[in-house]
């Protein structure tokens, strides 16, 4: 079997088919999400949509959740006149059904008291900027910068439709066969910042080429964020991440060449030789992120 031909079994076991049960079984939580949200805010009229990876089509089966938005109109503050506000009473209603556990922007939902049944959903409240229904405002938790602007059309529009998205899976993939921390949004714009001109190559030949740009060239990465370059700083974010890319990317190069693609995406995570890995997780500096984070990372 060639390296596109195994490659390529790797992103159909990975893919969801549209009727597979998982994600019926998403699309009905979604409702019933959404069902919740509109009848306590019945007064507001807010916008509640597919975003995160189901939105941009780069869902994995090794790693998913469903994220959901919930903005409310510019002038709207029945539903709170703050951010903080909003993403308090989202999260009030949502405890009415759910265990919601609050993260950075988004609100997570696990159900049952006891076992708190993992629910691969994510909530992400927020405000729309202005009449057009475009640009928003999103709650930071605990952050420094208590507020981010974000477009999910914008997020959403560049990752899809960057021609990358099965090279994208393969990349979520290969964080999750090798266990290092890195964030989804900062793996998309890596990405697509380093292969938007090699979307037509062969598979493997790109994630070769992405991966020895981490190991060569971390240092002089940037990402930024297409939905407000300017005013979201992700500088920071990379930085703290650089290393196990690096370490992540040195160590794939080196068991494609000695044990095959097979070694990287093989179905079971001890098939990434043990040395390499403890080599992998022990060279990994433990930094603590700082600064604000766009909803989607």
């Amino acid at each position: 079997m060639s390296a596109a031909e195994y490659l390529a079994s790797v992103l159909a076991d990975q893919k969801f088919d549209d009727d597979d049960q998982e994600l019926k079984d998403l699309r009905a939580k979604r409702q019933e999400v959404e069902t919740l949200l509109r009848s306590s805010f019945a007064s507001c009229t807010p916008s509640i949509r597919y975003a995160g990876s189901y939105a941009k089509d780069t869902m994995i089966r090794d790693s998913y959740d469903l994220d959901i938005v919930c903005y409310f109109d510019h002038e709207d503050t029945l539903a709170g006149s703050s951010l903080k506000q909003i993403f308090d009473n989202v999260h009030q209603v949502l405890a009415t059904k759910y265990y919601v556990q609050p993260k950075t922007s988004a609100l997570h939902l696990e159900e049952g008291a006891e076992t708190k049944w993992y629910t691969h959903v994510d909530v992400v409240p927020g405000r729309f900027t202005d009449s057009s229904r475009s640009d928003a405002f999103i709650f930071q938790n605990g952050a420094e910068k208590h507020r981010l602007k974000t477009n999910i059309d914008t997020h959403v529009s560049y990752i899809r439709d960057s021609g990358l998205t099965d090279t994208i899976r393969l990349v979520k993939l290969w964080r999750e066969r090798f266990g290092f921390r890195a964030k989804t949004f900062i793996l998309e714009l890596l990405v697509v910042d380093i292969l938007s001109a090699l979307q037509k190559r062969p598979l493997d030949e790109q994630l070769v080429h992405f991966w020895e740009v981490l190991r060569e060239s971390i240092d002089d990465l940037t990402v930024r964020d297409p939905a407000n370059p300017e005013g979201n700083d992700l500088s920071e974010l990379l930085a703290s991440q650089k290393p196990a890319l690096q370490l992540a990317a040195e160590t794939a190069l080196h068991t494609v060449e000695s044990s095959g693609w097979e070694a990287v995406f093989g179905q079971h995570r001890n098939r990434v030789r043990d040395a390499e890995r403890a080599t992998l997780i022990s060279g990994i500096p433990q930094r603590k992120q700082q600064g604000s984070r766009p909803w989607s990372l």
